[in-house]
């Protein structure tokens, strides 16, 4: 996408973000809905078609464009980027990377108009950071395969028509070698979706049990080979540990400017607490971190789109961004002082709302494993 063109997208992205979403924020956190009619308008946007390629009907932005978008999307409840961020990501990617010419295009025109919303199956409740341990199992029967098991914490499950599941086929192989990946509509006889859960925060953005009995999954709806289904989810996942990032640097930036306009209008000690050297250190530690978290998202986006391996960069810029902006909405609740305690300035709701970055996409944990263990592969 040239200069021009993109610019004109972020704008009409900020504007609609500004002006739609954000007047919005305490109607979907009161109702824990995000209204149809957003949705739609995001669908027209073609927010939910950002990473597909053109020829199949999305934006086909490259992962440095995306990024920037995702900053812009961050400024506001993170519920309205849920609704779109699998079909954008690992809902899709999986699909992108390693689907069939037949399962592109079957899927992602689908994907990009928003017709069909996706879900990335991975975790249960024995393989959340042990993703290898899959236990949920895909036995072969002629031109299908059988699926049983349950997965956890499937977000848009409930909203979702199509799911990428990874699932066990070898069992005589232990850990990540047997498991591979599937395709399997929601519709599909067998497959059940439990309640969404109560959560600490992002209100709007639900996270679903799938359970599957007896699912019978055509052949042609396998991604890749048998075996290859863990090693096609960590490549999801490098990608989708950038966009993580990016949009929790927007959140920071959100939060940032919050307080600033706030530190200037509230009065203490005669003077705007902005005034008090403090509450400007606050400020600025919030802006320097939010500063080194844009440079590292762009840089590994820039790296990952000259086609270099970015294992390393990606977890780095995931773990970074993530505790970073939990420090930032900390801060930022110091800043407001009580106000910042009280539901109404939004700010402890931002500050729930980004307790699960250090958590999903990867744990920080695992992401410090992945970088200490990329960083001696390379010598250093």
């Amino acid at each position: 996408m040239d200069a021009e063109t993109l610019d004109q997208l972020l704008t009409t992205i900020r504007r609609f973000c500004t002006e739609r979403l954000r007047p919005a924020e305490a109607l979907v956190a009161e109702t824990d809905a995000v209204p149809a009619a957003l949705v739609a308008e995001m669908k027209a946007l073609g927010l939910f078609g950002l990473s597909i390629p053109e020829e199949y009907g999305g934006l086909g932005l490259s992962m440095a464009e995306e990024a920037q978008v995702c900053m812009e999307v961050g400024r506001v409840s993170l519920a309205f980027r849920s609704v779109f961020g699998t079909n954008v990501g690992i809902g899709s990617q999986a699909i992108v990377m390693a689907g069939t010419d037949a399962q592109k295009a079957r899927y992602l025109p689908g994907i990009a108009s928003g017709e069909i919303t996706t879900s990335f199956a991975l975790t249960e409740a024995e393989a959340g950071s042990d993703a290898g341990a899959v236990r949920t199992r895909a036995v072969r029967d002629g031109d299908f395969y059988v699926l049983n098991g349950t997965k956890r914490y499937i977000t848009n499950a409930d909203i979702s028509s199509l799911f990428t599941v990874m699932a066990r086929t070898n069992p005589a192989i232990e850990g990540a070698g047997g498991v591979s990946a599937f395709l399997v509509p929601s519709d599909s006889p067998g497959v059940s979706i439990g309640k969404p859960e109560r959560k600490m925060g992002q209100q709007g953005a639900h996270i679903c049990d799938i359970m599957f009995e007896n699912v019978r999954v055509p052949v042609e709806n396998r991604i890749g080979a048998e075996g290859e289904g863990f090693k096609i989810a960590m490549r999801v996942l490098d990608r989708g540990r950038v966009h993580i990032a990016a949009v929790y640097t927007g959140t920071a930036e959100r939060l940032i400017e919050d307080c600033v306009a706030y530190a200037k209008d509230r009065v203490q000690f005669g003077k705007p607490i902005a005034e008090h050297q403090l509450v400007q250190a606050l400020i600025a530690d919030s802006k320097t971190e939010a500063l080194a978290a844009r440079a590292l998202v762009m840089q590994t986006a820039r790296l990952r789109d000259s086609g270099a391996n970015t294992t390393l960069e990606a977890a780095a810029a995931k773990y970074f961004c993530s505790e970073m902006v939990g420090r930032v909405a900390d801060r930022a609740v110091q800043v407001f002082g009580g106000a910042g305690y009280i539901a109404d300035y939004g700010i402890e709701r931002f500050y729930r709302d980004v307790r699960i970055a250090r958590i999903y996409e990867g744990t920080s944990q695992i992401q410090q494993l992945v970088i200490a263990r990329e960083t001696l592969r390379r010598g250093g």
